[in-house]
C-alpha cells in the first residue's frame, strides 16, 4: 500500500509465456503491489498454466478471446471488485518496465493525478528501444492530431503502461468502448472529457521477438480509429454528435 490505498496490477494477457515470468517476479519484487490479477484472453500457449503456478496472482480466464479492450473491461471490473484504490495495468510483454510502478502509483495515491501514463516518447526511448521506424512516425503523427482534436498536450496516447484512480476508473463508460485495440485511445478521450488530468512519466521500453505487437494492417485501422474518437469528441464537444461514451 501508498497512504493507505490498495494497490492493484492487472495483466492483460495474450500468448505471454515466454515473458511473464520475467514481469510477475520484478513487480512482486517491489514490495508495495498487494495484488496481481492476470486476465487471459484465451491464449494459445502456457501463459494460464505458468500463471497459475505463481504464488499471488489472481487468474481469470476468456473462455474465447474478446479482444485486447474486452480483456482491459475485465481486468478493471475484476480490480474493482478487489477493493482497488490505485489500478496500473501493464502488459506482461515485458515490453515496460516494472520499475515505475512505485512512482505512478505514488503520484496516483497521493491525490495528485487521477491517472498517469508510462510515456516511451518522453526522454527519448522510443526509438533506442527499438520501435521500428514506421510505428513512431505513425505515433508521432496520431499524437499530433489528437492533441489537436482532444484540446491535450500528451507526449503519446498509445502506451500500455498506465495507472488509475478507483474513482476515475467508476466515472468512466468503459462497456461502451471497443473490444478492439483503439479501446486505450478510448479512455483517454473520455478522461479529458471528464476534464481530468493525465499525468506522463518517462519510460523506456524494449522491443523483442517476445513481446506482443500488432500488423500493419491492423494497426491501420486502429489509426483511424484513434482518428474518428479524436472527430467524434470535437464533435461532440460543439453540439453536432451525441455519444454514449461523450456524455454531457
Amino acid at each position: 500500500m501508498i497512504n493507505g490505498k490498495k494497490i492493484v496490477v492487472v495483466l492483460p494477457a495474450y500468448n505471454a509465456a515466454k515473458t511473464l515470468r520475467q514481469t510477475y517476479e520484478e513487480v512482486k519484487a517491489l514490495g508495495i503491489v498487494d495484488q496481481m490479477i492476470l486476465v487471459d484472453d484465451a491464449s494459445g500457449d502456457e501463459t494460464v498454466a505458468i500463471a497459475r503456478a505463481l504464488e499471488g496472482i489472481q487468474v481469470f480466464v476468456h473462455p474465447r478471446n474478446r479482444g485486447y479492450g474486452g480483456n482491459q473491461k475485465t481486468c478493471y471490473r475484476l480490480a474493482l471488485e478487489a477493493g482497488a484504490d490505485v489500478v496500473i495495468m501493464m502488459h506482461p510483454d515485458y515490453q515496460y518496465t516494472p520499475a515505475l510502478i512505485p512512482a505512478m502509483a505514488s503520484m496516483i495515491a497521493s491525490g495528485l493525478y487521477p491517472c498517469v501514463l508510462g510515456s516511451r516518447i518522453l526522454g527519448g526511448h522510443a526509438l533506442k528501444g527499438g520501435m521500428p521506424w514506421w510505428k513512431y512516425a505513425a505515433n508521432r503523427f496520431l499524437t499530433a492530431a489528437e492533441n489537436v482534436l482532444l484540446g491535450a498536450k500528451l507526449s503519446e496516447y498509445h502506451t500500455g503502461y498506465r495507472a488509475f484512480s478507483r474513482e476515475l476508473i467508476e466515472r468512466l463508460p468503459l462497456e461502451e468502448n471497443s473490444d478492439d485495440f483503439v479501446f486505450d485511445n478510448q479512455v483517454l478521450a473520455e478522461i479529458l472529457w471528464l476534464n481530468e488530468t493525465i499525468a506522463e512519466v518517462s519510460c523506456p521500453t524494449k522491443y523483442f521477438i517476445e513481446a506482443s505487437s500488432i500488423n500493419f494492417r491492423r494497426s491501420l485501422k486502429y489509426g483511424f480509429g484513434c482518428l474518428w474518437t479524436g472527430f467524434s469528441f470535437r464533435l461532440c464537444r460543439a453540439g453536432l454528435l451525441r455519444s454514449r461514451r461523450f456524455r454531457a
